[in-house]
């Protein structure tokens, strides 16, 4: 069967308008263009084209009718066209009036012998408009997979560090389907997996029937019921609740295990939970630190020391920041330690962010583990145990060697000489002053000062009562 291409003659007898009429009906828009890529002349199959600023391209280069990213299909349409190439369809868009691009499908066509061409374009706004809504519906599709993906997580996340046991059981079968790792623990056979197990062979033969009666009844009624049962091998009573819910095309229980006291009485699930909460609300510091001295974690009350205002703030920092008036404090107990596993109540210095200097006494222990070793400190305020204003606004020195040794840590090494210095020269006053019977002339001459050296020295411990004679000039 021959083509139309192999027999012109069949449409010899086709005039201009003919052809006009037909090249609208063939394409939703067809352009006529010259050979140096002008639009001659605009005819539209499609009438709503004629509202998107087509009836201004005549006289127009076709490449100034289109996008940018356009333009380059439009001279390789062109070319292919006047070289007489394999026919190419290519997409092109024209701005529109209202701001959207108008695609087209065109491929040219070389007419005639002046190099004219006639594009024949298809619109393919509907075909944009489902590719769209298929867009819009994956993206869509993918929203909701994430969203559930996120709830998954976060499910598997509570399940498995939840510190109740809990077991998801086939309604039908009894079997368990699911185990977060607290139930495993509670159940304690590491001998058998416990997923794939029937759910009664976890309890002592005595208490089977009571266990699987109560499921009978959560499975009939749809309410939660409650039950002390023992497990298999030991006397260790559970408490035992299940509710019931449907999952797909199945049914199946959520079952809850709570250790029992001796007397019957649920032991706290949280147990954990309430030590954390206890260690959070404890009005002496507590941190967490790893093996370097980073904080990993911290009570308020350390915070409140630290002058911040949020953990957040000092978490992921070093003690050593606030801690001790040099590095020589951190490296003593993080030595310490890893040497003998503790420390106890080494003194110190915390230095708040803002200046503030405050005497305490660390306690801390090491907490050795395969994967996270950390180190465990309470800080305790001791600023008002330590030697505070005597009468007179003078400051009670330490009384005794043991007393000076224990300033080492609390405060430099040239601090506590001019302790002992003060402490040596007010306890050879008081030694004057007691062989002279408190006569300070006498006093002063046995010490070898002048009277207002000596009254100056009196005034500064704050020994006896100077009254008017202190003013007088030696």
């Amino acid at each position: 069967m021959n083509s139309i291409a192999e027999a012109p003659d069949t449409l010899s007898g086709i005039d201009a308008t003919a052809a006009a009429t037909l090249l609208a009906a063939a394409a939703d828009v067809a352009l006529v263009v010259d050979a140096a890529g002008v639009i001659r002349d605009v005819s539209l199959g499609n009438e709503q084209l004629a509202f998107e600023g087509s009836n201004r391209w005549v006289g127009q280069p076709w490449s100034a009718t289109v996008t940018v990213e356009s333009r380059p299909k439009v001279a390789a349409l062109l070319a292919d066209a006047q070289n007489n190439a394999t026919r190419k369809w290519r997409h092109i868009n024209h701005p529109s009036l209202g701001g959207i691009d108008v695609p087209i499908l065109y491929s040219a066509i070389k007419v005639g012998s002046d190099g004219r061409m006639v594009a024949f374009g298809r619109d393919l706004r509907a075909l944009a408009t489902l590719q769209q809504r298929l867009v819009a519906a994956q993206q869509s599709m993918e929203r909701d997979y994430l969203r559930l993906r996120h709830m998954e997580t976060r499910y598997r996340l509570v399940f498995d560090t939840g510190s109740e046991a809990v077991l998801i059981i086939n309604a039908e079968t009894l079997v368990v389907t699911e185990a977060n790792p607290a139930a495993v623990q509670v159940i304690g056979d590491p001998a058998r997996t416990l997923v794939g197990r029937s759910f009664l062979d976890c309890f002592s033969d005595d208490t089977k029937q009571a266990v699987s009666t109560m499921l009978a009844g959560v499975r009939g009624t749809g309410r939660s019921q409650d039950l002390q049962a023992r497990l298999a091998g030991g006397a260790w009573e559970l408490g035992v609740s299940a509710a019931l819910f449907r999952q797909e095309s199945g049914t199946l229980f959520l079952v809850r295990l709570s250790p029992m006291k001796a007397d019957g009485l649920a032991l706290p699930s949280d147990s954990r939970a309430l030590l954390l909460q206890t260690l959070a609300n404890i009005p002496d510091g507590f941190i967490v630190t790893d093996t370097t001295g980073r904080i990993l974690t911290a009570n308020m009350a350390f915070v409140e020391m630290t002058q911040l205002a949020a953990r957040e703030q000092v978490e992921g920092e070093s003690l050593e920041r606030w801690l001790g008036r040099s590095s020589v404090d951190m490296n003593v107990l993080i030595a310490n330690l890893r040497q003998h596993g503790s420390v106890r109540l080494f003194a110190t210095t915390m230095r708040g962010q803002y200046g503030t200097s405050t005497e305490v006494e660390i306690s801390g222990t090491s907490v050795p583990s395969d994967e996270h070793p950390c180190f465990g400190f309470t800080v305790r305020d001791v600023g008002r145990r330590l030697s505070v204003d005597a009468t007179g606004g003078g400051k009670e020195l330490p009384r005794s060697a043991s007393q000076l040794t224990g300033l080492v840590g609390r405060m430099p090494l040239k601090d506590i000489v001019g302790e002992t210095t003060d402490l040596i020269e007010q306890l050879c006053i008081e030694a004057a002053l007691a062989l002279t019977r408190d006569n300070r002339a006498s006093a002063a001459e046995m010490l070898g000062l002048s009277r207002q050296s000596l009254y100056v020295k009196l005034r500064r411990y704050g020994l006896g009562d100077l009254g008017p004679e202190a003013d007088k000039p030696a």
